[in-house]
């Protein structure tokens, strides 16, 4: 099954939820998907609705402030 992973519209601090079974090869898909985006995506597995999954993120932006 092909997963569409809406990286297009994601800003910073978002993230989405990919659930099945085999987590590593989830992982490694979403990671590689995110390469063309050049997006700093970071990962959790985890259980959403009683589903396993992994869920991506995009690392959020920290703002300095120099005083």
């Amino acid at each position: 099954m092909k997963v569409i992973y809406p990286l297009a519209d994601l800003k910073p601090g978002e993230g989405f939820f990919i659930p099945g079974l085999d987590l590593a090869k989830i992982r490694e898909r979403g990671l590689s998907a995110a390469l063309p985006y050049r997006y700093k995506m970071l990962y959790k597995y985890g259980i959403k609705d009683g589903l396993m999954g992994v869920y991506f993120y995009r690392k959020p932006v920290r703002r300095y402030v120099r005083s």
